[in-house]
Parts: C-alpha cells; structure tokens; sequence
C-alpha cells in the first residue's frame, strides 16, 4: 500500500480518536455519558469539551478532501516524493491541529489548519504539477 493510502487510513482514524476527549468530557461533564442522546450532552459542553467537539467535528469536515485529494493523485498515477509529502505533512498538520484545538492555542491552530487544506489542495493539483 502507498504512503498516500496509509495515510488516508490514518487520517480516517484520526477522526475517531479525536472523538476520544470528547467521551472523557461527557463523562466528566457530571452525568455520565448520556449515550441516549449525545449530541444534546455535547452541546451542553463548554471549556475543553466544547474544543473537543469543534476538533472531532473538523476532522470529518476535512477528511473527504483529503480523500479526493489522494484519490486524484492515485487515479491519475501521480506518484513520487511530493505526493508522498503531502499525505504525510497533511497527517502531521492534523494531529497537531487536534493538539492546538484540545490546549486553545487559536492562532497557531488556525495556522496548522491552513497547511492540512493546501495539502490538500496541492494533492488535487498534483497531477497538473
């Protein structure tokens, strides 16, 4: 399997372990998880569980971008080096993307969230380049 599709597979776990803090804030939030109606419970969320809310949420926004992106580059045989780095800058952006959000480092967050989508984007590109 190509370095692209490994970290397409990584980035689709990505989205589920961001999920992680988000169960611990529920929990903590005083009532247990509330597994009948969660959404309702994460709305209710304020302070670092709202943080990790908005960070899980992202990372499903982002992920079929990243998909398109990768697929692009694998239909069309776009293959090499910068692919390679794209998928892997693209993976790192995201964890410390998650790391920012979760510790409400806005600013840098913000920032790291703009070098995940032009991966993105260049993944898309890469064929024409």
């Amino acid at each position: 399997m190509s370095i692209p599709f490994w970290c397409l597979f990584f980035a689709a776990l990505l989205i589920y372990l961001a999920k992680a803090p988000v169960a611990k804030a529920m929990r903590e939030e005083g009532r247990g998880y509330d597994n009948r109606n969660p959404r309702a419970q994460q709305a209710r969320l304020t302070g670092f569980g709202a943080r990790a809310v908005a960070a899980h949420q992202n990372s499903i926004e982002i992920f079929p971008l990243f998909a398109a992106g990768v697929l692009v580059a694998q239909v069309t045989q776009t293959q090499g080096w910068f692919v390679d780095l794209l998928a892997i800058l693209f993976i790192v952006s995201r964890v410390l993307y998650l790391f920012l959000y979760w510790n409400d480092k806005a600013t840098l967050r913000s920032s790291v969230w703009v070098i995940g989508l032009v991966c993105c984007l260049l993944l898309m590109l890469s064929p024409a380049l």
